[in-house]
């Protein structure tokens, strides 16, 4: 759906060249809509070698194994939103512990889609019965006999080497104004 008045005002919007691209802006105030985004996270969970995985119950993705995951919140911090994700749709606890992968996909609604690494807590896979149907840990091999979606598959590769090396959460930043952002970066490479 196209943007047609100001989300600040109320204003129709216009067609504006900002910084060499037609945007859809405000005449009156200083709005300038930016364009249509999702942001879509995914955890990869291993427990025993095996990964956690959901049976998708709705579309997109009906009858397909996923990993667990979904979309964040505009308020929620987003290692908050897959924790919140693997235990709504699969009845897990997990923690993040880094970030291992990212999908671009632009399109009418530009996706982007992160994965996480995360350490297994507590709790048996049960599936929500409402945007899923079945949850467990499943080896590569029971996978091959499973429906699983091509980019889980990915991630599954990338969830199953003996450790994933990625983005870790920056508990302690160095500098004081971005504390509370949620920050990530790789960790310093091991001096040898």
């Amino acid at each position: 759906m196209e943007a047609k008045f100001c989300m600040s005002c109320g204003h129709a919007l216009e067609n504006r060249d900002v910084d060499g691209t037609i945007r859809k802006a405000c005449p009156v105030c200083s709005f300038v809509h930016w364009g249509n985004y999702s942001i879509g996270v995914g955890a990869l969970v291993v427990r025993d070698g095996k990964v956690l995985l959901v049976r998708r119950a709705q579309e997109p993705g009906k009858g397909y194994w996923t990993n667990p995951g979904g979309y964040i919140e505009q308020l929620e911090p987003i290692e908050e939103t897959v924790r919140r994700e693997v235990l709504e749709e699969a009845g897990v606890e997990a923690v993040v512990t880094s970030v291992v992968a990212l999908r671009d996909q632009p399109r009418n609604i530009h996706n982007v889609y992160i994965a996480f690494a995360m350490d297994y807590v507590s709790g048996e896979p049960e599936p929500d019965g409402v945007e899923v149907d079945a949850a467990g840990f499943f080896s590569l091999e029971e996978m091959e006999a499973m429906n699983v979606a091509g980019f889980t598959r990915w991630l599954v590769d990338i969830g199953l080497q003996s450790s994933p090396v990625g983005l870790n959460i920056d508990k302690e930043p160095v500098w004081e104004q971005i504390k509370g952002y949620g920050l990530f970066r790789a960790l310093p490479a091991a001096s040898g």
